[in-house]
């Protein structure tokens, strides 16, 4: 099998130079392009010897003259071999010695066929190959019959020495390890039989991409489905399902364009094959034990697949349509802000051909393409997980791509590359391409430099199925093979439809102003339908009368709705579907919940998380931080950042939770801090105390894993993850915030944004290493700012603000926090599931403070007990809001200035008080910045009346809180009669392009000196003169 594989140049050589010594006529071909009926042919003619130019043979390096099979470069050196094996066995290659075994033997013993020579065999078996991986460039794909493609030459005979003589003769095409041509069932066959079936096999209208597989089984499966003698044939019933299927999708497009002729709909004409294509694909998955899918789409065809497949109401679509979109008065019904009906999700269960159901989903996503393919498979991969499906074959990702996105945007790679790492693999994503042959504008020569667009899937060594749309039973049965070959191999699979836009971009655009020549052709060109159609006629089987009963019946059906939809009224269940149960939206009252733990809990954890087994071999240092957590624990003092973490994920785990900690080098920490993830220095074996906390624990109960080094693709996929179920916290933490920005679209499009329009919440959890510590302008800044101004709160209006609940937050989009102490940040991951509701969580990592001396907490503060440090009014929970940790009584006059600050610049200000001995400056910590505490912040300004209002920050002035904290900071002091807008002093850097400096020594100074500033006996001058 190995030999077969590799490259033919080497053996061809041979060829041509066998050829240069033949004495009879030979086939000699050229490569034209012909009129598109049979455009993918050979020119291929008969001359004569004295015709034919004789190849030029090429020189052959010393190096290639080995004794290998590998390396055989010429027909006098293949003889040569031959009679040194027929003397002595043992004096050649053991792979020479395989190859003459299997024909010389073969041979000599098959009826008719001994005249066949080595040489011969070699090269039948080359142009079987060459079939087989090249015979997709033969393939008739394109539609319109307007693609013009070079044939390789590895494609004709007359290449490999065969004439036309040889047509009628048998040839013995061996006994191998194969399938297919090569398999022992079938040794011996005509030429013409050979090429007749390669024609069919490999030239038809569906082009296949394996050769470039090596696994051995997965490529003699795929011949056997290909190669097979008998053509694929349904039975008219079958064809009847397909054709109604057809007429669904064809249909649907064409009512859109009649009721609603200048609406942007992004229909599916030119590829409808695509609908009944999914639908035989979903139903052969069923019949394999598939039970869920999980969809992903862009735009185009959407409302098709909407409606046709997940079968979301066609009046609410035609609803959609006439703009009624948005429930009216619903008690506690929020409808956000909505979104166009072509990006809009929905699940729907759908019985299947076989009588199995089907749980589809349809992810919402907005028109930035591909953004949604990694959130499918974090989807797919969560409902895996919580239905305990181990196999990966009950829960399927399906993704549709357009050709111009899946060649040109880098998520589709970065998804790709997540299939089969071990905490991200979902068991084979399924993919479909429906290719235009045009990206709006731009033709293929301009959109990417690979021969098709779905090159990047061979990375991964996944098969991929060229087909022409308009042959539909060629696209259903492309679609089967690819539902048979996921639950097969358990791995993705391309099946690229080949298609054509029958209008523009969308249909109110001009599409020939840049291709005037498809267009022209497409304006004749026959639907897929009426195609179709007359085969079904013409097959004698299926009457004129059957296809107009399918037409009237969907035209009915058609019509219907319309009527119904001018009446519809949208319902709750048809927006919040999917919504889990007794969650709350954000205009249902929610109340604040305690997250202190008992204190017997966290004695006990904490000793399972510092603690591993007796023969069990860290290293020296890791096995010193594990034993000062344990040395932690015993105390109840001095806990730290990395123990602070842990103990809250342990905590959430034995109540039940699921908890997954993903992104770059998380296991042991960007920072090495957390260890959660031991190797034993001896063996290299594995222990994660996080996974023995509970007698039985699932594997995956807490799952901490290093990602590939991607922040779109793998920030996608955990958010996907993330909506499945509420009681999980799932985290993704940057190496550095300042490398965020490589998944700004997850933040924008779906982050920040997807509550609002597609009604789906998330408690995604984002942690962002930040801190102004030296390290130059990549290694500083999270990028507070961008978090904060796609806040959606009102800077001018100061919320209710009743401690028991928590309107604000639930209004609020997300939550962005920088948090100063380890007891806060236990408190805030298990805010995160301690709430009836969900919402994301940017979090402002330390860097220095993990290890940072006054950065630690004692365990008193994680608990529940009354009377200990953490517990208020209400119970122990995240503080907002930490005061100045002075013995201040609730009125302090004295006080002339109140800085308030964020994040890390804290100890740093507490230090030089402490050490300047300034008694008259308050600090406090603003630990949530979004959604802003107007209430904490309003005592502390009543607290401090004599005091100048100070926002210190270290960021740039341009950058961090300042330009979301000053508005409502001023809010707050105008309410209290406090001041404007002009009495609030900025201490911090002067802004600046670049996030910080690059030189350490300026930094030090930058940083001292508003430290400094911060606390100067002058009063500070005002930003504003």
């Amino acid at each position: 099998m190995v030999w077969f594989r590799t490259g033919s140049s080497v053996a061809k050589l041979a060829i041509r130079r066998t050829l240069s010594q033949s004495q009879c006529c030979s086939y000699a071909t050229r490569t034209r392009v012909l009129p598109s009926q049979t455009r993918c042919f050979h020119s291929t003619i008969l001359k004569s010897k004295a015709e034919s130019a004789a190849p030029v043979p090429r020189p052959v390096p010393l190096s290639k003259l080995t004794d290998s099979f590998l390396d055989g470069t010429s027909s006098v050196y293949l003889e040569e071999l031959q009679r040194a094996w027929e003397a002595d066995p043992d004096s050649v290659d053991e792979s020479w010695d395989n190859f003459f075994r299997n024909f010389v033997g073969q041979a000599s013993t098959s009826p008719g066929i001994s005249g066949q020579t080595i040489q011969e065999s070699m090269r039948l078996l080359l142009l079987v190959r060459a079939y087989q991986v090249n015979g997709h460039m033969k393939a008739k794909l394109d539609p319109l019959g307007l693609e013009e493609r070079d044939i390789p030459e590895d494609l004709t005979p007359g290449l490999y020495g065969f004439t036309e003589a040889d047509l009628d003769r048998e040839f013995f095409l061996g006994v191998w390890r194969m399938s297919g041509f090569l398999s022992e069932n079938r040794p011996v066959q005509t030429l013409r039989a050979i090429l007749s079936r390669l024609e069919q096999a490999y030239c038809g209208t569906i082009g296949y991409e394996y050769m470039h597989i090596a696994d051995r089984e997965k490529c003699n499966w795929l011949r056997d489905k290909i190669e097979t003698p008998t053509p694929r044939q349904y039975h008219s019933e079958r064809r009847m399902v397909i054709y109604d299927r057809l007429a669904w999708s064809t249909q649907f497009e064409n009512f859109l364009a009649s009721k609603w002729t200048t609406a942007k709909r992004f229909g599916l004409e030119g590829a409808e094959s695509l609908i009944p294509g999914m639908k035989e694909m979903f139903d052969r998955a069923a019949d394999l034990g598939v039970e869920s899918i999980v969809i992903g789409m862009p735009h185009r065809g959407r409302l098709n697949v909407l409606g046709n497949v997940v079968r979301k109401p066609l009046r609410q679509i035609f609803s959609e349509f006439s703009g009624g979109t948005r429930p009216v008065d619903e008690v506690g019904l929020y409808t956000g802000t909505g979104d166009v009906k072509y990006h809009l999700g929905t699940s729907y269960d759908r019985p299947t051909r076989g009588g199995k159901h089907l749980h589809l989903s349809l992810v919402a996503n907005p028109s930035h393409l591909e953004a949604v393919d990694p959130v499918v498979m974090g989807k797919t991969r969560a409902k895996q997980y919580y239905t305990k499906d181990e196999n990966r074959t009950k829960n399927m990702g399906i993704l549709i791509h357009g050709d111009g996105s899946f060649a040109g945007q880098g998520v589709v790679y970065e998804t790709l590359h997540l299939s089969a790492l071990p905490n991200y693999c979902t068991g084979g994503t399924v993919h479909i391409v429906v290719n235009n042959q045009v990206a709006f504008t731009t033709d293929p020569r301009a959109g990417r430099s690979s021969q098709y667009c779905t090159d990047v899937a061979k990375a991964l060594s996944a098969p991929i199925f060229h087909v022409n749309a308009d042959d539909i039973e060629a696209v259903v049965h492309a679609c089967e093979l690819a539902a048979e070959w996921r639950q097969t191999f358990h791995s993705d699979v391309v099946v690229d439809l080949v298609c054509y836009r029958r209008f523009g971009h969308n249909e109110i655009d001009e599409p020939s102003f840049t291709q005037p020549k498809m267009y022209k052709v497409i304006r004749s060109h026959p639907f897929s339908l009426q195609i179709y159609q007359e085969k079904l006629l013409e097959s004698g089987k299926v009457t004129q009368e059957d296809i107009d009963k399918i037409q009237k019946k969907v035209s009915s059906i058609l019509n219907e709705e319309f009527g119904a939809s001018k009446d519809y009224i949208p319902q709750k269940r048809d927006w919040l579907a999917s919504h889990w149960t007794g969650f709350k939206s954000p205009e249902q009252i929610s109340r604040v919940r305690n997250t202190g733990v008992k204190p017997e809990i966290l004695k006990n954890v904490g000793k399972a998380i510092s603690t591993f087994p007796e023969n069990f071999k860290p290293h020296r240092g890791v096995k010193r931080v594990y034993e000062q957590r344990a040395q932690m624990i015993e105390s109840g003092e001095g806990i730290d950042w990395g123990l602070g973490e842990a103990l809250a994920f342990a905590t959430l785990v034995v109540e039940g939770n699921h908890v997954r900690l993903s992104g770059q080098d998380v296991e042991r920490g960007t920072f090495s801090h957390r260890h959660s993830v031991l190797h034993d220095q001896g063996t290299g074996k594995q222990y994660c105390p996080l996974d023995h906390l509970t007698m039985n624990q699932d594997p995956e109960m807490f799952t901490v894993s290093n990602s590939s080094l991607s922040e779109f693709g793998v920030l996608g996929f955990e958010l996907g993850y993330s909506m499945e179920n509420p009681n999980s916290l799932v985290i993704w933490e940057a190496q550095f915030g300042d490398f965020a920005n490589g998944a700004q679209v997850m933040f924008d499009q779906f982050i920040s944004s997807g509550e609002a329009k597609w009604l789906r919440q998330t408690g995604l959890v984002v942690l962002l290493p930040h801190g102004y510590d030296g390290q130059g302008p990549e290694h500083s800044s999270g990028r507070l700012e961008r978090f904060l101004q796609m806040s959606d709160d009102n800077p001018y209006v100061i919320p209710e603000m009743d401690p028991t609940l928590r309107k604000q937050i639930q209004e609020c989009n997300w939550q962005v926090v920088n948090v100063t102490t380890p007891a806060n940040y236990f408190h805030v991951l298990r805010r995160q599931i301690h709430r009836d509701f969900r919402k994301p969580l940017i979090v402002m990592a330390p860097k220095n403070l993990l290890r940072h001396k006054q950065c630690v907490s004692n365990l008193s503060e994680f608990d529940d007990v009354k009377g200990h440090p953490g517990f208020d009014k209400q119970g122990t929970r995240f503080k907002r809001l930490i005061k100045d940790q002075s013995d201040h009584s609730d009125l302090e006059e004295g006080i002339r200035r109140l800085v308030l600050c964020s994040g890390k610049v804290y100890y740093e200000l507490d230090e030089e008080r402490k050490k300047s001995e300034t008694k008259d400056v308050a600090i406090c910590r603003v630990e949530q910045l979004c959604p802003f505490p107007y209430d904490l912040i309003q005592r502390e300004l009543k607290r401090y009346p004599n005091a100048e209002i100070v926002w210190c920050q270290e960021e740039p002035m341009n950058m961090g809180g300042y330009q979301y904290i000053a508005p409502r900071l001023c809010t707050a002091m105008k309410a209290l009669q406090r001041g404007n807008f002009n009495d609030i002093k900025y201490v911090g850097r002067l802004p600046s392009a670049a996030t910080a400096t690059g030189f350490y020594q300026l930094h030090v100074k930058e940083q001292t000196d508003l430290v400094k500033k911060a606390l100067q006996p002058e009063p500070i001058t005002p930003v504003v003169p």
